[in-house]
């Protein structure tokens, strides 16, 4: 990716930023784990560390005991006002401007996609490859999405993924797009890992495109695989019989659900008029400053703009964020956060 689009960048500093980092960024995808299944490859797959048991209300940092015990039962919960609104909304604002569209205009949303996604499922559900603008950061280093992580894994020395955003557009009559429920890592591998999404418009409306997942299958997935062929596909369950298992969440501008990488989720088909669903992706997990070569990759990522690579991650062949936008600036936490410093 970095050197096919060398031709393309007009800016001479942009290019030799590319070719000193080329060799690093190429060997840390040669042992990329995800270059080949859909999750996010700017932390590990799976945690050394076990994602919490037990929480008592003394030390839970925003979630009650109520909240906890709907995490530990469901596998996801969403925190309210994660961030201020108005935060969320000068995001959202950003993605029309980075994706050159118009919120008021909606013969600017439907546009050809600019690179090809190795994960065909995903295309046309509204991907947008920004990973590192400092609204995303701003949003990132905010102490109560951070605290809510805390609460999930017990731990206060985490990293933040490095991930991108969604517009996900009323669905146009003749598409033949399908929504899907999947999951990104195999749950048979029982993945020490979370994900997370945060709200940067309203998505109250269960019609328009947004969360939905099967806690039913993350409380039954052991007698429900007894179920299933051996050679079932180990990313999308078959879901039939299960279709009024499916939980649609609601979410207002500012929310961060946080959801178990064991429970099957996807998006769902955005059947409204004119309303758009519009979020950002951010998860955290236990720090892995020993792990040197993804440290300085995560370091690379932000200062120089420089998307993750893999499965799901085609990348803005535009190079929009290296020509147009500055490197993030980052807070104490945004700093540990990402590991340009040690907890």
């Amino acid at each position: 990716f970095l050197f096919n689009h060398l031709g393309y960048l007009s800016n001479s500093d942009v290019k030799q930023i590319f070719y000193k980092l080329g060799n690093q960024a190429i060997n840390l995808m040669k042992t990329n784990a995800h270059y080949d299944i859909p999750g996010n490859p700017s932390t590990a797959k799976s945690s050394a560390l076990k994602l919490r048991e037990e929480a008592t209300a003394d030390s839970l940092k925003v979630m009650s005991l109520e909240d906890w015990q709907f995490w530990k039962e469901n596998g996801y919960i969403v925190i309210k006002n994660a961030v201020p609104r108005e935060q969320a909304e000068a995001t959202a604002n950003f993605l029309w401007e980075f994706e050159e569209k118009d919120p008021n205009d909606a013969s600017t949303w439907y546009t050809a996609a600019r690179a090809e996604m190795k994960m065909k499922e995903l295309a046309g559900t509204g991907m947008v490859e920004v990973y590192n603008n400092q609204h995303l950061w701003n949003n990132r280093q905010t102490q109560r999405v951070y605290d809510a992580f805390c609460d999930v894994w017990g731990t206060d020395k985490l990293w933040v993924t490095i991930d991108r955003a969604n517009l996900n557009f009323p669905v146009r009559e003749g598409s033949n797009y399908q929504p899907f429920i999947h999951w990104d890592y195999d749950p048979e591998t029982r993945p020490q890992n979370v994900q997370g999404v945060l709200a940067l418009a309203d998505q109250t409306d269960t019609n328009m495109g947004g969360f939905q997942c099967i806690p039913y299958l993350y409380k039954n997935y052991d007698t429900w695989k007894l179920t299933q062929p051996e050679d079932r596909n180990r990313f999308q369950p078959d879901t039939t019989g299960l279709e009024d298992e499916i939980v649609k969440v609601k979410m207002e501008a500012g929310d961060l659900l946080i959801f178990n990488s064991c429970l099957a989720h996807g998006i769902r088909l955005n059947q409204s008029k004119d309303k758009v669903r519009i979020a950002q992706y951010i998860s955290m997990m236990p720090a892995q400053e020993e792990d040197k070569e993804l440290r300085d990759w995560r370091i690379n990522s932000w200062k120089n703009r420089i998307a993750p690579e893999g499965y799901a991650f085609p990348g803005d062949p535009r190079n929009f964020e290296q020509l147009k936008y500055p490197t993030a600036e980052l807070n104490e936490l945004g700093e540990k956060l990402l590991g340009l410093k040690s907890w």
